[in-house]
Parts: structure tokens; sequence; C-alpha cells
């Protein structure tokens, strides 16, 4: 008789970058699959807002935030270590931390602001890898990575410039990783959304609902819950089989040309330079060019 137990029950995962958008989505579909969670992010207020979202869908007492920077070394390990100690062990690192950052032209981009980028978008889910394999190959059974990229990874014109070049970083660096750690029976993998409804897109959401909805050929936007699902997916058993890919995520943007500067009517992005600090309540700098 086929088993109808959640198909994450008993497993634990860290997801950075979960206090909002696709990490919330994600944190509390892997608690409605049965998983403990650590919502890892470095903006306190929303942490604490997540905590009792969590709390009022009836998943108190299997979730722990964190304020962490993704980009410290120190701040990823003690997440993980988090993990292990409160919930007696790590099954799954979902690196989705994230930032639009470094704006504009790279000719017109501050070195800082690149820096900044990659700290977050590639250094974070590097320091993921490095303390979550630690913690897999320790316990012996395996485990499983994922790394949010994007769709901007895959071509240079469907997102700002050092954003895309650091999520085709991650891309990379997951595929490395996957060699690197099947021997352990850890697979890693990322997942490249596309457009995607979240609360980096603004405040005026009906706006943002129009733009992204005419960014690809499915006729809808993307939900935080479209790559929630995915994420879900790839952290259980039924994926046991997959590792060392990129899965697309979008409504078929990356199938058209990727070129959501086209699609969505704007060219802003050649336009502006400076910084997008994204949800991390820091506040950015738009400079005209």
């Amino acid at each position: 008789m086929e088993s109808t137990s959640p198909r994450l029950a008993g497993k634990v995962a860290v997801i950075t970058g979960g206090a909002s958008g696709i990490g919330l989505a994600s944190a509390l579909r892997f608690l409605k699959e049965g998983a403990s969670v650590v919502i890892a992010d470095l903006n306190e207020a929303t942490g604490e807002a997540a905590v009792r979202n969590v709390e009022s869908a009836g998943y108190a007492g299997r979730s722990k935030f964190m304020k962490v920077d993704v980009s410290q070394e120190s701040d990823v390990a003690a997440a993980i270590g988090m993990a292990v100690s409160a919930f007696g062990r790590l099954d799954c690192m979902f690196n989705n931390a994230g930032v639009p950052g470094a704006l504009g032209l790279l000719s017109e981009m501050r070195v800082e602001e690149w820096d900044f980028t990659f700290g977050v978008l590639t250094r974070g889910p590097f320091l993921g890898i490095k303390h979550a394999s630690h913690v897999f190959k320790k316990q012996g059974f395996g485990g499983t990575i994922i790394n949010t990229a994007s769709v901007g990874g895959l071509t240079g014109n469907a997102g700002p410039r050092a954003y895309s070049v650091a999520k085709a970083a991650v891309i990379h660096l997951s595929n490395i990783a996957a060699l690197e750690l099947a021997p352990h029976r850890v697979r890693v993998n990322a997942i490249c959304p596309g457009a995607i409804l979240t609360p980096i897109g603004g405040r005026d959401e009906e706006a943002a609902k129009e733009r992204l909805s005419r960014s690809q050929p499915w006729p809808d936007y993307g939900r935080p819950e479209d790559i929630a699902a995915t994420a879900a997916f790839l952290a259980s058993d039924d994926a046991r089989f997959i590792t060392g890919t990129a899965i697309v995520v979008d409504g078929g943007l990356y199938a058209s040309g990727s070129n959501l500067e086209e699609r969505s009517g704007r060219s802003g992005w050649s336009n502006i330079s400076g910084i997008h600090y994204g949800t991390t309540g820091i506040k950015g700098e738009l400079r005209r060019t």
C-alpha cells in the first residue's frame, strides 16, 4: 500500500532569504510537506513576521529564525548549526537569498556594488555548499542542496548585468558541486526562475502583475509558490536521481529568447546605475546615466 505521509516528513532544511518572497513560500511549502525549517534572513523585521506567519499557519515548533548575512561564513555555518542542534539533522540546504544588486552598464558600475552582488549571489551559495557538505558527510546518509539561480544566468538579456553573471556562476557552481558530492549521495541542483511576483518587484503590486504577465509567453505571472513547489520536489526522495541540473521555471521566457527588457517594454537596466538591496531593509541608490 502506498504511503500517504508528507513527502518531506522528518526532514530538516535551512532556507536562506527565507523571510519573504520565494524563500517564505518555500518555508511554508516545506513545513506543509512535513519538514522542519530554519528560516535564515538578513532582515529581522521580515524574519519576525515570517515566524508569526508560520505559527499562524499551524507550524509552531517546527521552525526557527536566525538573522544571517549569507556573505559571512560564520553566519551561514551558524544557521546550519542551528538546524542540527534544534532538529537533530540536516537534509536540505536551500541557498535562496538574493538581491538585484548592482544595476546598470558594466562601464558605469562601482566595484563595491559588483562585489556586494557577488557576495550575496555567489559567495552565499558557495558557503552554504561548503558547510552543508560537512554535515552531510558526517551524517552519512546523503542530502540535497538547492541553489536559486535565474534565467538571467542562462542568457545575457534577462536581468541586470552583474546579477546575470553571478547567477551564471551559481549554475556552474551547482554542476561542479554535484560532481564532487555525488559519491556522498548529496544531490546539488539549481532552479532558474523567470518573472516571479515578489516584494522585490516594488510596492505597486498591480502594475508588477501586469508587467510580469507580459514578460513571458505563459499568460500568468509567476508566483513564489511555483518555485517553492519545484524546491520541495528537489528536496524530496522523488528526485533521488536528479543532480547537476538547472531546472527552468519561467512560463516559457527562456524558450522565447529571454529578452526580458524588450518583452516587458523596459530598458531601464541600461539607463540607470546604482544598487538595489532587495528586501534586506537597506536603502539602495539609483543614478541616471
